[in-house]
């Protein structure tokens, strides 16, 4: 067995499991570690017994008996109990003296509590938020720009070197829809998105309903891309920049930003000589002057990579983006984020380049997830009812206002109340955004995190002793808190291996829950023991702010 502080705790327990089946004559054995749903039932449940019940050829639950005792014994003092229940699970208690420990390590180590080094040395660069210029960001944006951050912010807490990039459409047919309907309003020097936005919607209605309009806007779209029009182009690059002004605000409201902005003005072309390239290597085909990728092939659909009219489509520009990444940032790995609705997308395209360029395509993670929606519903951004990001923030900025009357305050817990309601749900999950909900603080909110965390530091505030390090004043049982703290790093990894926040928002819940109980029931200042309840309430302050800082939810003074 490795000595205390070689292995974190379930790296113990694992290391345990592992050599108590090998004993049985069960080797290479893939078992999960997990946490009770109940913690009266322990603080670990391990199902090694069934996962290894087939290979040994023995009943899960009488194989659960047999190895108890021996993880049991391997674990020695960590441990007070190894227990076998219902069809083979193993459930571990560890002992009050191996979670104090840790509640000290947390104090300590301060920020860097929950850290670890599974990816030392990686460089991987995360997609998101991805704003369409010539259109203001929508909700859409506004999930993926949230969980993006979350996502980033947690696998840099695993030692990687982060790259942020966002990918915007700045040509194409909503960009010639825009600036048609910019021209038809006389309008030579956009002021503001609002504006472009307005523009956009005439566009994108007179396209569906009048023909003329639609050929103009068609051959609009190819002026764009060839670039001659000086005129078209000024306007262009007025319009972008005004586009680009008003996400860049709202990136910094989201306290996020961008190492890389990719635009399609520049994968374009790159894509559509590699797809061209291609297509007299066999990979794509003609079909009716375009050239598509036959999806069939692998078990999927067609799609086009360049049009009839010589213009690339998405599929044909995301070609173009893999290889302008890797020649800006080389990096390990790529992730890009991206609503549910696209996963037929890039499904064709990694197959085709995986075709192209197999290692880029390797190393291309898609994280999805779903809509943010209101009491109406999906909006269509065509029909002019999208609910854009900004008037979502405003509205729940103003519906904070009326109990925190510091514009501050206000606004850290809008952003709580908006993040916790998007990183709560799991990936590719739709939302139902209800404001009253969200802004409780009667649990299951961010408000609620916030006022958990900002009740326990004016406890400690209000304690006369100074602060220690260590603390010997501990019961003889552990508090339930303590026991939740304890898991915090492993939660941290499960977020970080299956890129997924809800884990970390889900375990912040039941762990400000554990602070309320803890401080409705104890008295810590003035009590028994009261030195080590200051030091839990330290730890549940640092292991509170460090997850909230990993989910992109700010901490107000006060509330």
């Amino acid at each position: 067995m490795a000595t205390e502080g070689t292995l974190d705790i379930e790296g113990q327990i694992r290391q345990a499991t592992d050599e108590a089946l090998a004993e049985l004559g069960a080797r290479d054995v893939n078992f999960a570690v997990e946490w009770p749903a109940d913690i009266s039932h322990g603080d670990y449940a391990v199902n090694a017994a069934m996962a290894a019940a087939k290979v040994l050829g023995k009943n899960p639950r009488e194989l659960a008996a047999e190895l108890a005792p021996k993880i049991k014994e391997k674990l020695g003092t960590l441990v007070t109990a190894v227990e076998f229940a219902g069809p083979g699970f193993i459930n571990i208690t560890l002992a009050h003296r191996t979670i104090s420990d840790e509640i000290q390590k947390v104090i300590q180590l301060r920020k860097d509590w929950g850290t670890n080094k599974t990816k030392e040395g990686k460089r991987i660069i995360i997609e998101f938020s991805n704003t369409n210029a010539f259109k203001e960001m929508h909700i859409g944006h506004l999930m993926s720009t949230i969980i993006g951050e979350s996502l980033a912010r947690i696998i840099e807490s695993s030692g990687a070197k982060v790259a942020r990039d966002s990918y915007g459409g700045d040509v194409g047919l909503h960009v010639a829809k825009a600036l048609w309907g910019l021209q038809k309003a006389g309008i030579t020097d956009p002021a503001t998105a609002k504006e472009i936005g307005k523009a956009y919607t005439h566009g994108s209605r007179a396209y569906e309903e009048s023909a003329e309009a639609k050929i103009e806007i068609d051959t609009l779209n190819v002026a764009i891309y060839k670039g001659d029009d000086r005129e078209l182009m000024e306007l262009w690059r007025k319009g972008r920049d005004v586009s680009m002004s008003a996400f860049k605000e709202l990136h910094r409201l989201l306290d996020t930003h961008f190492d890389y902005y990719f635009f399609e003005s520049e994968t374009a072309p790159i894509g559509a000589e590699i797809v061209k390239d291609q297509l007299t290597r066999g990979v794509f085909e003609e079909s009716e002057g375009a050239i598509i990728y036959k999806g069939e092939k692998v078990g999927l659909h067609t799609l086009v990579f360049i049009t009839s009219r010589g213009t690339p489509t998405y599929e044909g520009k995301d070609v173009g983006l893999a290889y302008l990444k890797e020649e800006r940032w080389p990096s390990d790995e790529s992730i890009i984020t991206t609503a549910t609705e696209q996963i037929g997308h890039f499904k064709v395209f990694l197959a085709a380049l995986s075709e192209i360029a197999p290692l880029l395509a390797a190393k291309t993670r898609h994280v999805t997830h779903g809509f943010l929606r209101l009491t109406s519903g999906k909006m269509s951004s065509r029909e002019g009812n999208v609910i854009t990001a900004a008037s979502l923030i405003h509205d729940v900025i103003e519906k904070t206002s009326e109990r925190n009357p510091d514009p501050l305050i206000a606004e850290q817990v809008a952003m709580a109340a908006i993040k916790y309601s998007i990183l709560r749900q799991s990936a590719g999950s739709d939302i139902i955004f209800d404001f009253e909900k969200s802004l409780s603080l009667e649990g299951d909110s961010g408000p609620y995190l916030q006022y958990a965390l900002v009740r326990a530091r004016s406890v400690i505030a209000q304690a006369t002793s100074s602060p220690k390090e260590t603390s010997d004043d501990a019961p003889n049982e552990p508090y339930t808190l303590e026991r939740f703290i304890v898991r915090y790093p492993g939660i941290v990894l499960r977020a970080q291996k299956d890129l997924a926040p809800h884990h970390l928002a889900q375990y912040l819940t039941q762990l400000a829950s554990g602070w309320n109980s803890f401080y409705a029931n104890e008295r810590i200042i003035g009590g028994s023991h009261e030195e080590y309840k200051l030091q839990l309430a330290r730890a549940f302050v640092t292991t509170m702010e460090n997850g909230l800082h990993l989910l992109g939810i700010p901490v107000p003074e006060k509330m």
